[in-house]
């Protein structure tokens, strides 16, 4: 079955579509869909005094952000070289510097690479050889984990923000925008941008055990920012770009995420919004910041949205100023959908969004009174340029009701796998991308996410791929086999589980295999629990093993073999 809302419900004016070719494939699309991420920076500059960034006691305007944007890319262009095309690395935390970075590199035309500021040294130096990355701009926590790596890379000029001893022949940040001008002159080099050019990579990894580049270009995210826009006005969906007045977040997903990067700071640059930004997770503090900064939207993994309606109910918070409060990123509890309508007396719209980094964030939405009616969907297609099929072992679709693997189209799925031409193909079938996810469609039209095909653990909306783990379980010199499962959780919900059977005579325990993978990967990949097993893991004929037994095991508590 396919889910496809007509073009003419959103004909008219801003919302007119027309049908484009894209790489062979025709794909309806927005007419008035921004073409480039430069494009929506320049226009942001109306905004002028309006605050953009809040991070601690620091506001940004528009007007002072565009002025630093401008001297950073002139000093990365005329300086450094950064051209058109050329891959830049950004490696921070949710610092305004990270934002300042983005919109500098995305302005010159350049592709801008966001590393995961959770991965370890390896792992952001993978990140950079594979991009082909010719500048980082890093913290100081990225900076100590990953520059003593740098030689192997392709990376020729270092920025550092927010860092002490800089790596040798490192940038300080404050320095390049001093040397570029500083706050005196808003104007940006010249460069032409058309919308099918590369934009961004964002390692999303796979079942290879290797993260994957995924490539946006502009009409991917334009087309992303007109869903968006389309959703605040046409499906209820509190926080976006609309025209009730400028938007405020507070942004709880990282930068270096769809969910942080697509769905919130680049919709709410177009709507002249503030994106209020936070070290780390705080409840307290989002409590707090909230109501200083009359924050009207937050979003998070439903952890931390239930510790958030926690909290605020022990406080006696009211929280008025909040017309809407999203979870995603992984499967979302109905009873928190029913916690934000009742809790807020109905005034602050629960929200889900589904869709994946090779989406361009969402691509299906669950917002309001339909959410609080079916609390177990996704929703259905964000806008009238997007579709869903359920799609069968071949690609058809199936009959109403029945489960098959989630395909997507739309402007917004990504051009492909960065130097991977192999996974490209096997993702995308004449514009549908393959979501790896099992889904059903009811006779609405709703769309139900029932299971994961890849093989995925979502912990704490971190997808995290169990190939990647197993492959450094196998490195080490006493293990003989291992397998990763996801185990329930109530807090994350997900846990890494690892299933280890060692080498005859081995005395290596479970924290010596903890040890071992946290040596390599970041912490949140590091298993939970290690089950230590004497027998061969339970294969089935072809020799693949029977991860849903292991699963089975570790929910009944008991003993492998």
């Amino acid at each position: 079955m396919s889910a496809t809302p007509t073009p003419t419900a959103a004909a008219g004016g801003m919302f007119d579509i027309d049908e484009v070719d894209v790489g062979g494939v025709r794909l309806r699309t927005f007419t008035n869909a921004p073409p480039s991420l430069r494009a929506i920076w320049d226009a942001s500059a109306v905004h002028g005094d309006a605050t953009y960034l809040v991070y601690e006691d620091e506001r940004w305007t528009y007007s002072r952000a565009h002025a630093m944007v401008a001297a950073l890319a002139r000093q990365l262009s005329e300086v450094h070289g950064v051209s058109k095309g050329d891959r830049v690395a950004v490696a921070m935390r949710n610092y305004p510097e990270w934002v300042l970075s983005f919109w500098a590199v995305a302005s010159l035309g350049a592709v801008a690479v966001p590393l995961n500021a959770w991965w370890t040294g390896p792992e952001l130096a993978y990140g950079l050889t594979d991009s082909g990355a010719r500048v980082l701009l890093a913290d100081g926590e990225r900076l100590e984990r990953v520059g003593p790596l740098l030689a192997g890379t392709a990376v020729e000029t270092v920025i550092g923000a927010r860092a002490g001893d800089l790596p040798p022949g490192a940038l300080a940040f404050a320095d390049v925008i001093a040397a570029g001008g500083g706050e005196s002159d808003p104007t940006l080099p010249a460069v032409d941008i058309a919308p099918d050019d590369d934009a961004t990579i964002m390692y999303t990894s796979g079942t290879t055990g290797r993260p994957k580049g995924a490539v946006g270009t502009g009409r991917n995210i334009g087309g992303h920012v007109m869903n968006a826009i389309y959703a605040a006005i046409h499906r209820a969906v509190p926080g976006g770009p609309s025209a009730a007045g400028p938007p405020i977040t507070l942004l709880t997903f990282p930068l270096f995420h769809v969910g942080g990067l697509h769905s919130f700071l680049i919709p709410y640059t177009v709507s002249g919004g503030a994106v209020v930004l936070l070290y780390r997770w705080d409840t307290a503090k989002a409590l707090d910041l909230i109501e200083r900064e009359q924050v009207t939207a937050v979003a998070g993994v439903p952890t931390t949205m239930f510790e958030l309606l926690d909290e605020a109910r022990k406080q006696g918070r009211e929280l008025s100023s909040l017309s809407g409060v999203a979870s995603g990123a992984t499967l979302v509890p109905p009873e928190l959908v029913r916690r934000i309508d009742t809790q807020f007396a109905h005034r602050a719209a629960p929200t889900n969004g589904y869709g994946l980094t090779e989406t361009s964030g969402a691509a299906v939405a669950n917002a309001g009174a339909d959410y609080v009616a079916k609390p177990d969907s996704v929703g259905t297609p964000i806008s009238p340029v997007m579709e869903i099929r359920i799609a069968d072992a071949d690609g058809e679709p199936v009959p109403t009701g029945e489960t098959g693997e989630i395909w997507l189209k739309g402007p917004t799925i990504f051009k492909g796998y960065f130097n991977n031409p192999g996974a490209t193909a096997d993702a995308i079938t004449d514009g549908w991308f393959h979501t790896g996810d099992a889904g059903r469609l009811d006779e609405d039209g709703f769309l139900y996410v029932v299971d994961r095909l890849k093989d995925v653990i979502i912990r704490g909306g971190e997808n995290i791929y169990a190939a990647e783990i197993e492959a450094v379980l196998y490195e080490h010199p006493d293990v003989a086999e291992a397998a990763i499962v996801g185990m329930p959780d109530e807090r994350y919900g997900e846990q890494v589980a690892a299933f280890v059977r060692l080498r005859d005579g081995s005395t290596a325990d479970a924290d010596a295999i903890r040890t071992h993978v946290a040596a390599q990967l970041a912490a949140f990949k590091v298993p939970t629990v290690v089950r230590i097993v004497s027998e061969a893991l339970p294969v089935n004929a072809s020799g693949k093993v029977l991860k849903r037994q292991l699963r089975d095991v570790l929910l009944a508590d008991e003993p492998v073999a």
